[in-house]
């Protein structure tokens, strides 16, 4: 993996319970990892969803490896949240691809 080319930095969240003021637990993400990223693909695809149109994000990241990343974590990039849906080993732990895409009911502006 070419240091060249992980031009991007991301966020790896992964989601924690804690118990709020009002003392009933709340769900809330932590910071587990930042990570020097490439991008591989950015697409958005159009699709009708509810009778309505709606738009998904789709990006796939290459970074160096890193152990414990799970589907259940997200990345947080640009400023814009994605969900993992994909976590591809490259090599023998050089790397990793993660194919994710953008959270539902994230408006970009």
């Amino acid at each position: 993996m070419r240091s060249g080319k992980l031009v991007h930095v991301v966020e790896v969240q992964r989601a924690t319970t804690t118990v709020n003021a009002a003392g009933t637990p709340a769900q809330v993400w932590a910071k587990v990892a930042v990570l020097r990223a490439e991008v591989v693909e950015r697409t958005t695809q159009d699709f009708l969803e509810n009778a309505g149109e709606a738009s998904t994000a789709r990006v796939v990241f290459r970074t160096r490896f890193y152990d414990g990343l799970l589907t259940t974590d997200r990345i947080l990039f640009d400023g814009t949240t994605y969900e993992i849906e994909e976590v591809t080993r490259i090599g023998r732990r050089a790397g990793l691809e993660i194919r994710c895409r953008q959270e539902k009911g994230e408006v970009r502006a």
